[in-house]
């Protein structure tokens, strides 16, 4: 009988939820599947067949660590190398530099001028910058999970303008790299979109429900609630989400992938984010997703 872990965190030893759906289409299949704490000093990687990541979301403080741990585990998917690409959120630059429509990103790291939006009408309070494009932006680390340190801001909020400069400081004082970007607000309307993908096939759709509120005043914790209810994904986000998958550097072979899209200024979707190492697949979402997941993981051993 072939022996899976399927990699989470200490706070989620039991696994996700979500991912318990995988455990009744893994057993049908003759496959052992074993839930592993991937910082666990006593689990023996060498013992699986095949090591799954799932939700392993506290690697964010930790990520030399995690790399490390990565690049020790025998027979892990996705494989260390998309996992040191993917758990930096520069691999954007990437994929924009390849021809993918990715959101408006500006990059701040240790050292560089911080300006923020609006910050050159600031003598008389932050205003709208029209060439900005946004009366709207979020402030993030280049290395995250979920929404943990992001924030969402008003050019013309005196306040937020306070708090933006205090969020840059906290992340640049932990040696981040910042990301400035607009807030698309027809996400609020319209939502994300998460494009699920199982060894290489599309499998299913989801939105995803505005989750940024305001500020972020350095109390979030790792886990913010989600609004998700299942979407059938358009045309042209299909083709979109196939064009940033064929724009992934190097020959992987990918278990998974989720492709979030939002809809950008014109209302064509942009790329958001990329996720290969650590996402939530929604396999509650849609009838024999889990099934066609298991299928993928069989198929690997």
């Amino acid at each position: 009988m072939p022996r899976i872990a399927l990699v989470t965190c200490s706070e989620l030893a039991g696994l996700d939820d979500d991912d318990r759906l995988l455990l009744a289409p893994l057993a049908d299949r003759g496959i052992e599947a074993v839930p592993a704490v991937w910082d666990d000093p006593a689990v023996d990687w060498a013992s699986f067949d095949v090591a799954v990541l799932r939700s392993t979301w506290d690697y964010t403080s930790r990520r030399d660590d995690f790399l490390a741990w990565a690049d020790s585990v025998p027979h892990l998917l996705n494989p260390p190398d998309v996992v040191r690409w993917n758990t930096d959120k520069r691999y954007l630059r990437d994929l924009e530099a390849a021809g993918v429509p990715v959101v408006t990103t500006r990059w701040i790291d240790s050292g560089d001028t911080v300006e923020l939006p609006g910050e050159r009408d600031s003598q008389s309070g932050p205003q709208a910058n029209p060439a900005r494009g946004a009366n709207e932006y979020v402030i993030k680390p280049s290395v995250g999970a979920g929404s943990g340190d992001t924030g969402r801001y008003r050019v013309d909020d005196p306040s937020h303008f306070e708090l933006a400069g205090e969020h840059v400081d906290r992340l640049l004082g932990r040696g981040a790299t910042v990301m400035i970007q607009p807030y698309l607000s027809a996400v609020d309307a319209f939502g994300e979109t998460a494009m699920l993908y199982m060894a290489g096939e599309f499998s299913h759709a989801i939105r995803k429900g505005p989750m940024l509120k305001g500020p972020d005043r350095g109390m979030d914790g790792l886990f913010r609630p989600e609004d998700i209810t299942s979407r059938t994904a358009s045309d042209v986000e299909r083709k979109t989400a196939d064009a940033v998958l064929g724009a992934v550097p190097g020959t992987a072979d990918l278990l998974y992938a989720r492709v979030d899209l939002i809809p950008g200024a014109d209302g064509t979707p942009v790329l958001l984010e990329l996720e290969l190492t650590e996402p939530s697949l929604f396999l509650e979402h849609c009838a024999g997703a889990a099934e066609r997941f298991a299928e993928a993981i069989a198929a690997r051993c």
